[in-house]
């Protein structure tokens, strides 16, 4: 079983339907606000932009990371509006999980014909 699987789930419907409303080819901003939106009409908590400072001998740092969304403090969620998903995203994603210690992470890049493509289940 997957860890959080459920919820993926649900994460990962909202995403398709935002996708079917939208299609390909808006700016990322536009599908994360579409997100927002639909995981409230959902009931599903989230909170959106959350800084997260690097820790570094005991201090906290701002770096500038910023997590597109957090549902339910469980799962990191990044998104894009690419042409080509490239390995840097793997590693924002990992590297996001890590900071905010979720174990599970989902990478969905909107600009694709269909959604299941666009979407990688990262865990730790």
């Amino acid at each position: 079983m997957l860890i959080f699987e459920e919820l993926t789930n649900d994460i990962i419907g909202a995403a398709i339907e935002v996708h079917k409303e939208l299609g390909p080819g808006l700016l990322e901003s536009a599908y994360q606000a579409c997100m927002c939106h639909e995981l409230y009409l959902r009931k599903i908590p989230f909170r959106q932009e959350i800084d997260l400072p690097v820790k570094y001998k005991g201090i906290h740092l701002d770096c500038g990371y910023r997590i597109d969304m957090l549902v339910e403090e469980k799962v990191v969620v990044e998104f894009k509006a690419v042409t080509e998903m490239i390995p840097i995203y793997d590693a924002q994603i990992l590297t996001y999980m890590k900071l905010s210690h979720c174990k599970v992470g989902l990478l969905i890049n909107f600009h694709v014909p269909v959604l299941k493509d666009g979407i990688k289940r990262k865990v730790l």
